[in-house]
């Protein structure tokens, strides 16, 4: 029975490596660029000597909420800085990728017709899901065989083989567990953006449950697949158990998301939709009111989990603050900036990255725009008496007002949590006005999003890559010692960290007069085109 439920599942696996076959090449060739482009200034900080003062750093509350619990701290050369500072960020990376691959070919393909019309062929009720998890599968271990030989083709004493292989296996079973979580997801939601959308919320809880097991509490962390691939302690004591464990959990989900697949009729789910009203409500009469209503879940979700992040951030303000001032390499290499303490400081650090993450929901709104052309339900909004210019203005409206929204909640995330550890707080209009000076660049992000879905929809993917950069330059550009160029090329670079930089209007009016005229040319770009 089990191979006539699985009928030509390989084959079904080698329809879906060709469909896919120039967008992994693509994932695969950026998360080893990434993987590997690091390797030269790490190696670099280790010759010169600084790479002790760096291992100082690494040991307070904020970094480890960030990146983990730091090993190796007696010799800490090339592999175990390589490892504590990329491995968790590269590990949720992959996880991203393995969400979007598994959701477009489960309920993605079932959403689109594509699914129906592959089981009219000779192939078991359970190839579509098989046959996607084992293309992930493989995928992950091509990435980690890639990503773990390229490290030790560097040579370097303390980046070795197995460390390296290690390296790249924790990488790999991150990808499969979330690729496993996916699938199991794709059974209980309706359609593949709630499929998305759980899947991402998920993703959230396991790093905050991470964050906060490894800066208070690590029995927590224990909780989260994340926490699991960070004890491995690569290229220190190379532990494998962590994969071991992280691949019987994958393969648990995996049973159980083949079994409620089986179940289950093509189309429907297990955590049904609610009824909607019997008759629409008066806002659903504009193009704005049933925007809203679309992308109600999306902001409602993102709000929650940008405040409960920030508020992990926040709540180990006042560990800050001690580790700081008893820590006198650290205060030295940091340059304290007069009338300011340290945690201030480190407030303008988090608020920068807090206001990337911000950047994604005011992009993914003007995106569903794009998702709902290509899902050929926008006919429905044309053929009535809707303009183009206004149906997308209502995208647009609701992407500024969320950018505004998610500002305004991790600014009040991070306050709360603070002035409930800290002895002497920081006022909240200095986090409220470190949150809001970054909505020129959320608006910029939200123009750039806006011009690629009116003229060039195919290559929305760039603003997904250039936020990708935008993290890495501000994250690693000072600990890497990048050119100051390359840094320059974010610009979140480019707004003033306030409070303690001094104000730049300059710089805000330029990224207002940049956002304004790349969201006109995306209305005259979407009113000339041709829709789908």
């Amino acid at each position: 029975m089990w191979r006539r439920l699985t009928h030509n599942t390989l084959k079904y696996t080698w329809f879906i490596l060709r469909r896919d076959r120039i967008r992994i090449l693509i994932w695969l060739f950026s998360l080893l660029l990434v993987s590997l482009a690091v390797v030269p200034y790490f190696h670099q900080l280790t010759k010169s000597g600084e790479a002790k003062a760096m291992a100082e750093t690494m040991n307070n509350p904020a970094v480890i909420a960030m990146v983990g619990i730091p090993y190796g701290i007696d010799e800490y050369n090339t592999g175990p800085m390589l490892a504590h500072e990329m491995l968790l960020f590269t590990a949720i990376t992959v996880a991203v990728m393995n969400i979007l691959m598994v959701t477009r070919h489960t309920r993605g393909d079932e959403e689109s017709g594509c699914t129906e019309m592959l089981r009219s062929l000779p192939v078991g009720r359970l190839s579509n899901l098989c046959g996607t998890l084992l293309f992930a599968a493989g995928v992950n271990t091509a990435m980690a065989l890639l990503i773990g030989l390229g490290l030790y083709a560097f040579g370097i004493e303390s980046i070795d083989l197995a460390g390296s292989l290690l390296y790249g296996a924790a990488l790999g079973a991150t990808g499969i567990i979330f690729a496993a979580i996916t699938a199991l997801c794709a059974q209980l939601s309706a359609n593949s953006r709630s499929t998305t959308g759980y899947s991402f919320a998920i993703l959230g809880v396991m790093y905050i449950t991470r964050a906060i097991g490894d800066v208070s509490n690590e029995t927590l962390a224990w909780f989260s697949p994340l926490g699991w691939v960070l004890r491995t302690q690569v290229y220190v004591n190379n532990y494998w158990w962590p994969i071991i464990l992280t691949l019987i959990a994958a393969l648990a989900v995996t049973v159980a998301a083949i079994y409620l697949n089986s179940i289950r009729d093509l189309g429907a789910s297990f955590i049904s939709p609610k009824p909607g009203r019997k008759t629409a409500s008066p806002l659903l009469h504009s193009p704005l009111g049933l925007t809203g209503r679309l992308l109600r879940p999306t902001i409602i979700g993102w709000a929650v989990a940008l405040l409960i992040l920030s508020a992990a951030y926040g709540a180990v303000f006042n560990d800050i603050q001690r580790y700081f001032d008893s820590n006198e390499l650290v205060r030295q290499m940091l340059s304290p900036v007069a009338e300011y303490t340290i945690t201030e400081q480190f407030m303008t650090l988090l608020m920068m990255i807090m206001a990337m993450a911000a950047a994604i929901p005011s992009a993914l709104l003007i995106f569903r725009l794009k998702g709902e052309e290509n899902s050929n339900r926008i006919e429905h909004i044309y053929s009535r008496a809707v303009s183009r210019s206004q149906y997308l203005g209502s995208y647009l409206t609701l992407s500024l007002a969320s950018g505004v929204a998610m500002l305004f909640l991790t600014a009040l995330g991070m306050w709360s949590a603070a002035v409930g550890v800290m002895d002497d707080p920081i006022a909240f209009s200095s986090f409220l006005l470190g949150a809001m000076i970054y909505l020129p660049a959320l608006w910029v992000v939200t123009g750039l999003a806006t011009f690629l879905v009116g003229i060039a929809p195919k290559l929305s993917s760039l603003v997904w890559v250039y936020m990708g950069h935008s993290f890495f330059v501000g994250y690693f550009g000072a600990l890497l010692k990048l050119p100051r160029w390359l840094i320059k090329t974010s610009l979140f670079e480019h707004v003033p960290r306030l409070p303690v930089d001094d104000m730049n209007f300059t710089v805000i009016a330029v990224m207002t007069a940049i956002a304004i005229v790349l969201a006109a040319l995306g209305f005259v770009g979407y009113n000339r085109r041709d829709i789908g």
